[in-house]
């Protein structure tokens, strides 16, 4: 006997079914092994930063030994300030320029304001390695030809220009500005223009209007812009290690503790960094949602 149509189509339907399942297991089972591939080892991490053994692999009991011994290194504590007040001036640096580029951009044409978006998201999708040896090329080319002027305007006193701190401040603000630049972007598509409008309608100085209408709104999301910014700072390792010169950061610091011999005290060091990265992070995120959750609340009808 013949299957009929009928029996046919249930058939396929039975078998596509099937395939569909079978390809949502896969795809499920694959982003598993994608996760446990990708935080198994930072587990690793912290588990051994508070190993009680003498080695990395040698895993005795539980103590807080190796905290101890890192934050008691001279050479940690100048990387960690280091860090600290690179971070803190780019997040400044970038949250400023970041949110006037991103106001400006509201008086560009279309075009250009599209252009420069556009570049907006290749700053932030260029690869580290090309921003760093970009900034190290544009640095030592730029200070090649500062140097003799200052000398000659100095009669000889000014001091040779060179890589450090300031550098480093310099390369990060320009990648993190594209990030601020974004956020603020994003969030003026949200905004109520509205209200920007009935306060110049109630003739409002254009400054008193910024600040009693524009920044409130805006003011979310560029908070969230310098979190980012001071994280990515904070944790940058490659466009650092390109522009830092004889200063070290964190991450510089625990490259050069690698070179030597990986000591546990290294997992206690990286730990301390995830937490902070994690906390930041978390709390950027919470600033833009109680942002999203406000800009709700105050739509009509909500």
């Amino acid at each position: 006997m013949t299957a009929t149509g009928g029996e046919l189509d249930l058939r396929g339907a039975l078998r596509a079914a099937r395939i569909e399942r079978a390809g949502g297991r896969a795809a499920w089972a694959y982003t598993v092994l994608v996760f446990v591939f990708l935080f198994l080892p930072i587990v690793i991490v912290v588990v051994y930063s508070f190993n009680a053994g003498r080695h990395v692999t040698d895993l005795k009991g539980f103590s807080t030994q190796w905290y101890a011994a890192a934050w008691s290194d001279p050479f940690l504590i100048k990387a960690l300030r280091n860090s600290l007040t690179i971070a803190v001036f780019t997040a400044a640096l970038a949250t400023i320029m970041g949110t006037a580029c991103a106001l400006a951009m509201d008086r560009l044409r279309p075009r250009m304001r599209a252009l420069v978006e556009l570049l907006g998201y290749v700053a932030i999708t260029v690869p580290g390695i090309v921003i760093g040896i970009a900034s190290l090329i544009f640095l030592v080319t730029a200070f090649d030809w500062l140097d003799p002027w200052l000398v000659f305007v100095s009669g000889g006193t000014a001091p040779r220009l060179g890589l450090g701190a300031a550098t480093i401040v310099a390369a990060h603000t320009l990648f993190t500005m594209a990030i601020v630049t974004v956020l603020v972007r994003t969030r003026m598509r949200g905004m109520d223009r509205s209200l920007v409008e009935a306060s110049e309608d109630l003739f409002a100085t254009p400054w008193r209007t910024f600040l009693q209408v524009t920044l409130p709104q805006l003011l979310p999301a560029i908070v969230s812009g310098a979190l980012l910014a001071f994280t990515f700072s904070f944790d940058d390792f490659i466009i650092a290690f390109f522009t830092s010169g004889q200063d070290q950061t964190v991450p510089i610091y625990l490259f050069a503790s690698i070179r030597r011999g990986v000591s546990p005290s290294v997992n206690a060091i990286a730990t301390v960094l995830l937490v902070v990265t994690i906390l930041t992070m978390a709390l950027a995120g919470l600033v833009s949602r109680r942002g999203q959750r406000r800009r709700g609340a105050g739509e009509p009808g909500s």
